[in-house]
């Protein structure tokens, strides 16, 4: 299947805040550090469904920070062996989801994104949000104007989203 199929398949939604995507990212996170035990993982939920009171595809984030040391292949295969299916891959990070069926949207989806320690910008626009909730709101602007353009190209609403995550996170670097 094509990327242009799967967005097809699976378009981008972004639902009010459910209050469940919290519980949902805590046992995900729990399973994650049960079967990456060995890695000594740092596990956070991020994205925005972590973000309280904002709109958001109804997916949850997690990032799994794993020393640089251990092998990706070795993750990787773990991971796929446990229901995750690699999205995508490179020399420091890897993507994988759960949730995506033929049919559709599971009830619980999930991406895992696996960087290097210490490569979680992601943690830092989250706590950001937290704790500036009208930059959040601007942030819920920013993303509801884009679905109309970008309903079925996740690339690209990630794209026109980065100015504004980079714009936050370089005032915190």
């Amino acid at each position: 299947m094509t990327l242009e199929e799967l967005w097809e398949l699976f378009p981008i939604v972004l639902t009010p805040h459910n209050p469940q995507w919290t519980y949902w990212a805590e046992e995900e996170i729990r399973w994650l550090s049960s079967i990456l035990a060995k890695y000594s993982p740092a596990i956070n939920h991020i994205g925005s469904t972590a973000i309280p009171e904002i709109h958001a595809k109804p997916i949850v984030d997690i990032l799994v920070e794993v020393s640089p040391e251990f092998e990706w292949h070795k993750i990787k295969k773990l991971l796929e062996s446990n229901g995750y299916i690699c999205m995508s891959e490179s020399e420091t990070r890897i993507s994988f989801n759960k949730g995506y069926t033929p049919a559709g949207y599971a009830d619980r989806v999930f991406h895992v994104h696996v960087h290097r320690t210490g490569d979680n910008d992601e943690i830092l626009f989250r706590d950001y949000l937290i704790a500036h909730p009208e930059s959040a709101k601007e942030y819920e602007t920013l993303k509801l104007s884009l679905l109309p353009e970008y309903r079925n190209n996740r690339d690209g609403y990630t794209e026109a989203k980065t100015e504004f995550v980079k714009k936050i996170v370089s005032q915190l670097t």
